[in-house]
Formats: C-alpha cells, sequence, structure tokens
C-alpha cells in the first residue's frame, strides 16, 4: 500500500503508512503529482517538504516514491537557460502554460528532443573511470561540454560521433555491477557534494575589472565572498557587474526569493549584454536560476543547492565557476519558514538553530580543485546578504561572515553619495591578500600588495584626522595632515570609486589598475617627502595636478598606458621644481 496524505500544513505535507520511505527521497505527492522530498521519517509517518503550491492537495491521496534523492539532469542544454529553483525550464513553461508555473507539470527540465552534435572520446576496449571524459559537444559558441563518467569499467560498444538526443546510448561499459549505458546526461543529488581528487591551495586571482576588488579587496578563483547591504546599495548591480567581468569560464546566477521585478530585469538584461572576453553574448556561458518571492518557499530553500550541484558538475569538466547567489538572507528566511512548520524550536530572531552549520555546507562547496579526471577547476561563491536595516549584526550576516574569506560590506553612505561600488573599506577585508601576493609578482614583477597596504594605512589615517577636523577645522591641521587628506581623497575618488555607466572605466584591466597605483604611491612618496624638506603645504599644493590625477581613469584609455609614464615623469618634474625653488 502505497503512503497517503494525513496533514497538509503550507508547504509541510504528514504522510501515514510510509514506513517504507527514505530521507531525501523525491516523492510525486497527491492526485496533482506535486515535486516532494521526504526530510523525516518515524515509524509509519514520514514528513514531506512540498517544492510547489499545495493548494488543491486533500488527505488520503497517495505519495508516490520515485526512487531517488532531489537530483538535477545535468548535460547540454543548461546553458543560455533559465530555470525555477528546482530546475524546471522557464522559457518552456511560459510558452507551454503562461506566465504562472502551474501545478503538477513534473519533472520537465532538458530538452530530451533536441539533437546535438557529439564527438565520441573513446573506442571499444578502453578502460574509462568516474570523471573521465567519453564524449564532448560544442554547446555554445564559447563553451565545450563535456560527458563525463559515472562509472569505472570497460568500453564494449560506442557508438560514431554523430548527431544524438539527451536519452541516446552512445557508450556501454562492463563494469563489476554490470552493464551500463552512458547517454548524453547523468543525474546527481543536490545535496551531496560531487567528489574530487585533491583540494588545491587558492593562488589564482579572480580578474573582475573592478579596483576595488582586484587590488584593495581580492578574490580568489575557488573563494567564498560575502556582500552584505541594505536596501539601495547595489548588491545586485555589484553582482551583474561580477556576472559579466570576471573571468570566470561559467557563470551561474540565482535569484533566490527576490522580488519579481528584479528578476525580470535579470531576464531581460543578461541576454542583451556582451561578454568583454569574447565578444558574444553573455548567457553564451551563463545559466539562471530565477525563484522569486511568490514562488514556494521549499523551491527557495532547494534553489541554491540545485545551483552549487550545476556548478561542481562544470567544475568538473575542468572550468572556473563564479556562483552568485541573491540573497542568502531570502533562503534563510525560507529555512525559518519551513523550521516553524516543522514546530523547531527556535534560535535567533526565529531562524532554526543549523543556520550556521547549512550556510558553512553551502560555501564549503567553493573551492579550486584538481578533478577526478586530471583536469583543474574551481568554484567561487559570491553570496549576498540583505541584513534588515542594513544592521550587520544579525545572524544571516554574523554566520555568513564566519563562513567566508571575503567580506564585502556595503555602505549607505557612499551608496547615496555615487560612490560605486559602495563597498567601506574599512569595514570589509579578504584574507587571500598573502596568499594572492605571489600571483601579482609573478604576473607584473611589483609587490601590489605592499603599495595596497601603503595606501590602506592613509585611508586609516584620514579617518582619524577627520575626527580631528570635526573639532578644530581645517586651519588647525598640520602640514602632512593636510596632504593626507588630499592623497586619501586621490585613492577614493581617482581609484576606488568607478563608473559603470562610463566606457573606459566600467572595466579595467589588470595592468591599468596597477599603473594608477603606481601613480597615486608617487605622488604620496614625493609630496611626502617635500614637506619633509621644508615645502609648505600651501606651495604644494596644485589642484590642476591633482586634478589630473584624479581623472586618468576617464583621460586614459584601457589600452594606452604608455601616457602614465608621462604623468608620472610630469608629478616628478613637479616637485623637482619644488624643491629646488627651496633649496
Amino acid at each position: 500500500m502505497n503512503p497517503i496524505i494525513k496533514t497538509i500544513n503550507g508547504p509541510v505535507v504528514t504522510a501515514k503508512n510510509a514506513g517504507k520511505l527514505k530521507i531525501r527521497e523525491m516523492v510525486s505527492v497527491g492526485k496533482l503529482k506535486l515535486i516532494g522530498e521526504v526530510i523525516s521519517v518515524e515509524g509509519e509517518l514520514a514528513t514531506i517538504e512540498v517544492y510547489e503550491d499545495t493548494s488543491g492537495l486533500s488527505s488520503g491521496e497517495e505519495v508516490i516514491s520515485t526512487g531517488r534523492p532531489l537530483s538535477v539532469k545535468l548535460g547540454p542544454g543548461l546553458l543560455k537557460n533559465m530555470f525555477d529553483g528546482i530546475e524546471r525550464p522557464l522559457l518552456k513553461i511560459q510558452d507551454k502554460h503562461g506566465a504562472f508555473i502551474p501545478q503538477g507539470i513534473g519533472f520537465e527540465n532538458l530538452d530530451d528532443e533536441k539533437k546535438w552534435d557529439v564527438e565520441i572520446k573513446v573506442s571499444k576496449g578502453d578502460q574509462i573511470h568516474k570523471g573521465d571524459i567519453y564524449a564532448t559537444i560544442m554547446e555554445t559558441k564559447t563553451i565545450e561540454h563535456r560527458l563525463m563518467s559515472s562509472f569505472d569499467g570497460t568500453v564494449i560498444d560506442v557508438k560514431a560521433s554523430g548527431s544524438y538526443t539527451l536519452e541516446d546510448t552512445i557508450v556501454k561499459l562492463s563494469t563489476k555491477e554490470g552493464e551500463k549505458e552512458l547517454k548524453l546526461y547523468q543525474y546527481w543529488p543536490v545535496r551531496v557534494p560531487r567528489p574530487v581528487k585533491k583540494i588545491r591551495p587558492l593562488e589564482l586571482l579572480l580578474n573582475t575589472g573592478q579596483r576595488v576588488l582586484d587590488i584593495f579587496l581580492p578574490i580568489a578563483k575557488g573563494g567564498t565572498v560575502a556582500i552584505p547591504g541594505g536596501f539601495g546599495t547595489g548588491k545586485t548591480m555589484l553582482q551583474h557587474q561580477l556576472a559579466q567581468y570576471s573571468d570566470a569560464d561559467i557563470i551561474i546566477y540565482i535569484g533566490c526569493g527576490e522580488r519579481g521585478n528584479e528578476m525580470t530585469q535579470v531576464l531581460e538584461e543578461f541576454p542583451e549584454l556582451i561578454d568583454p572576453n569574447t565578444g558574444y553574448g553573455l548567457m553564451e556561458r551563463t545559466i539562471l536560476i530565477a525563484n522569486t518571492s511568490n514562488m514556494p518557499v521549499a523551491a527557495r530553500e532547494a534553489s541554491i543547492y540545485t545551483g552549487i550541484t550545476i556548478a561542481e558538475y562544470f567544475r568538473d569538466m575542468g572550468y572556473h565557476v563564479a556562483l552568485m547567489a541573491d540573497s542568502t538572507s531570502r533562503w534563510a528566511e525560507a529555512l525559518r519558514e519551513i523550521s516553524g512548520r516543522l514546530e523547531e524550536i527556535p534560535a535567533e530572531e526565529g531562524y532554526p538553530a543549523y543556520l550556521g552549520s547549512r550556510l558553512s555546507q553551502f560555501y564549503e562547496r567553493a573551492g579550486y580543485f584538481t578533478n577526478l579526471n586530471g583536469s583543474e577547476g574551481s568554484v567561487t561563491i559570491i553570496g549576498a546578504v540583505s541584513p534588515s536595516g542594513g544592521d550587520f549584526s544579525e545572524p544571516v550576516t554574523e554566520n555568513t561572515r564566519r563562513s567566508v574569506n571575503v567580506f564585502l560590506g556595503l555602505d549607505r553612505k557612499l551608496a547615496y553619495s555615487r560612490h560605486y561600488p559602495a563597498i567601506n573599506w574599512l569595514t570589509s577585508y579578504s584574507n587571500y591578500l598573502d596568499t594572492i601576493k605571489s600571483y601579482y609578482i609573478e604576473k607584473t614583477g611589483i609587490d601590489i600588495i605592499a603599495i595596497r597596504n601603503e595606501l590602506m594605512n592613509v585611508l586609516l589615517k584620514e579617518e582619524e584626522i577627520k575626527s580631528i577636523l570635526m573639532l578644530v577645522g581645517k586651519d588647525a591641521l598640520s602640514d602632512s595632515q593636510k596632504n593626507i587628506l588630499d592623497v586619501a581623497e586621490l585613492i577614493r575618488v581617482g581609484f576606488l570609486q568607478q563608473n559603470a555607466y562610463n566606457d573606459i572605466d566600467k572595466y579595467v584591466p589588470l595592468e591599468k589598475q596597477i599603473r594608477m597605483l603606481e601613480v597615486i604611491n608617487n605622488y604620496l612618496k614625493h609630496s611626502s617627502n617635500a614637506i619633509k624638506n621644508g615645502v609648505s603645504y600651501k606651495d604644494l599644493y596644485n589642484s590642476n595636478l591633482i586634478n589630473e590625477i584624479t581623472q586618468m581613469k576617464y583621460t586614459i584609455a584601457n589600452d594606452n598606458l604608455e601616457k602614465f609614464i608621462n604623468l608620472n615623469n610630469e608629478i616628478e618634474n613637479y616637485f623637482i621644481s619644488l624643491e629646488g625653488g627651496i633649496n
């Protein structure tokens, strides 16, 4: 006898006669055939989390087991696509059913009818192991999809290269468990990390084209990043910039519980964006997962696991993947609602006691790895956090801070003063400075971190001087302190502030960033030495030179770096003439 529904409490359904069901097993619930997942079994009672609207369900209806855990279908057709939180294709659903997802449409995901041009990479008699690539498909203009074996075995039959659908068997293996068929896809349970051969140290920079990130608060490939910020501080915009300009091979963007109009903007804008690294559309290397705030909370809770599993799949192919989760606060709210329905004892602010461990489990799936097939790949997780009222001491932000190595706190004052990105350099940090130091030296031959630290000290001194300035006014400051304020403004406005609407400044290659940093550092050294040598601040201050340095981000093109030599020479000649006049 199949299990039958006993009680219904929002997205949580209790079934009786369910002793044979297994934890994390995926089930079909009721006559509507809603998708659900078993989250607890106690005797003959099972608690099921339903990923669809439960309106219309009634007690006494059957629950049918699928025999496998909540899984995603991994194969060609993922890229350039838009899915909901449990991997159902939104565009296809819209074409069939309209603007809203109806109940009971089942486990529809990838297109089973489309034919793909497959190039076979194995021959009869070959020994292959888990993770080995047995075929490739040029899925988009820029990304080669690599089909990987889920078994160890010997190839006993293989088809020739040609056009095949997802369900076609192209390789047969003889394994210890018997004969296995390899198709164009595989399933993987979303809550189980995919295996790797070796965890590697994080030593490569994720180039973003954003100066505050690439120099002051660097992100490592395979790293973990939190972007907390109140409403209107630019979390979504910053993630869009990272998606478009970072040098990751694959972008996965998860809109987790966001407002419908924001996700509509993402769905409309992303297909129009051009990837500066390839010149093709950004969607050629992008997967969108949209789970808006009006969708069932259970599917919202599952969406980040769906996203990270797809990310690991492309990592296993040897790609560097950047996953954007916007926002983990909405995911935590879904966790809190489900926990309340389950009558679990709440912890701080009503969140479940296991909030911290769930966040850690998610972020720990990031990293830089040697895969089973010997290739190298990484998953970088960039999670936005939306603390109520901008309070960074609330539970989601605090627990996220413990799980990540880069904390990019967005500041409302900076955002409202149009300083973009509105990252507060005093409250933010990156733990990758030491590990990426050798990357900068190898690429440029310059100790960028040492220059960065020196300029960061200027910003710290500026904060101290500002507190004095409020009490005594600028006239009471020493010449050295006045100069520090000028240099700090050069750093803030000339370097850290970036214009997303300017064609030159919206994306800046690392080489130009370093040249800009050297110019500001050059001015700092010469101006500080001039004051030590007796030049007064009044004689030293040159508004034209300071303005020229501030505007270099606009006036010097990204591919015309020779002009920085002229600017550095101008700075040196100016201070030589000043000190010559004193002597």
